[in-house]
């Protein structure tokens, strides 16, 4: 085997889209675009992008700002909403700061009432999220809701979404969810052709590239190059290493000192199963439904703790695990993030049924904990059969 650690540009190219955020954004304003800021994988991208704007996350994953925000939020908060809240106050996140609407969802109560605070100094409209996937009752509200954010979308940019721009947006983005898709799949070759790193830099990084063609070519180079490069013997991960999933709470900025705990200590990351990972790929809209219906479909079905019951995300892990052929897997909830950090039992569980070692960390924005994570995680990789 040979063996080359050197990323394909393409890789480096998503993981510089995040860091170049101020740049990019404000090229965008001056262009003329509308940008918009979402907190979640349920907010329906399609409809902003009909509307012709740019849809962009603004979860803040760093504790840069927690601070500030601490001086009106109280600490025992989840390190999400305070940083997400603390960019805001203090103008730092490009994407917050140069956001025309953000859009939030009823997830959780922190980011509920969060999102009243934040309304006081940005353009808010928040979205009312059922707590059940289930029944007819829960599919009509959101639809509803949907149907809200079209004509909110259509009345702050002055524009009228057409038939045609609501399917050419469900069709691109559609397109993007299968490369995507066709991207973290990769990982199911073992051994795994990227690390978990590499991968994550491309399912984060993808969210800040905003020519959607653009980006779709070079999500279909990178997989290309990927799989060049496999085929020729080209070996990034040892065979030996013990594969892991990760899923929980949204992972990415500080959080990724979770993935270097795994691949520092034998193992590789195969697949992320949080919302920066296969949550927001895996499924589709339909292109043959009534498109604003098969919209909020599409996003109900989400998996997320604040489902109840959570059978969607339960489901996934299983499909996962296997498909995978995942070693072990590791939990990762972040502190006072209260409804994943009672679902770990239920995961617990479901890992025992499924014959899968499983962990869960708990965690916040800081480095402080990341001897104390490396040493809890190596010794959970080396119990690994």
């Amino acid at each position: 085997m040979n063996s080359n650690n050197t990323l394909p540009g393409q890789f480096e190219g998503f993981a510089d889209a995040r860091k170049q955020g101020f740049l990019a954004v404000k090229n965008l304003k001056d262009e003329g675009k509308n940008v918009v800021g979402v907190f979640c994988t349920y907010a329906p991208m399609e409809i902003f992008m009909a509307a012709g704007a740019v849809p962009v996350g603004i979860c803040a994953f760093s504790d840069e700002t927690i601070a500030e925000s601490e001086k009106v939020l109280p600490r025992n908060l989840c390190p999400l909403v305070k940083s997400s809240y603390g960019f805001a106050i203090t103008e730092k996140c490009p994407y917050i700061y140069f956001a025309d609407l953000i859009v939030g969802e009823t997830t959780c109560d922190g980011k509920k009432k969060m999102y009243e605070l934040l309304s006081e100094i940005k353009n808010v409209h928040v979205m009312q999220l059922p707590q059940t996937q289930n029944g007819e009752t829960a599919k009509e509200l959101w639809r509803k809701e949907v149907l809200l954010l079209k004509e909110k979308v259509e009345k702050q940019f002055g524009v009228v979404i057409t038939g045609d721009d609501i399917k050419k947006a469900i069709r691109l983005k559609n397109e993007e969810r299968g490369l995507l898709k066709e991207f973290y799949e990769l990982s199911k070759s073992c051994p795994p052709p990227i690390t978990g790193a590499e991968q994550l830099k491309v399912l984060y990084g993808s969210q800040f590239k905003f020519n959607y063609e653009e980006k779709n070519r070079e999500l279909r180079a990178a997989i290309d190059k990927v799989k060049q490069n496999y085929e020729s013997g080209v070996e990034n991960v040892p065979g030996t290493s013990k594969r892991i999933l990760i899923t929980g709470c949204p992972l990415a900025g500080v959080t990724e000192k979770i993935v270097t705990a795994i691949e520092s200590s034998g193992g590789v990351v195969v697949a992320y199963e949080n919302c920066i990972g296969v949550k927001p790929a895996e499924r589709l809209v339909d292109e043959n439904e009534e498109p604003y219906k098969a919209v909020a479909d599409r996003y109900l079905q989400i998996g997320c703790s604040v489902m109840t019951p959570d059978n969607n995300r339960y489901k996934l892990l299983s499909e996962l695990v296997k498909e995978f052929k995942v070693d072990g897997v590791v939990e990762m909830t972040l502190q006072a993030c209260h409804t994943y950090a009672i679902e770990t039992a239920t995961i617990r569980k479901l890992m025992q049924k499924e014959n899968v070692p499983f962990i869960s960390v708990e965690t916040d924005y800081s480095t402080s904990d990341a001897a104390q994570l490396k040493t809890r995680i190596a010794a959970f990789i080396e119990m690994l059969p």
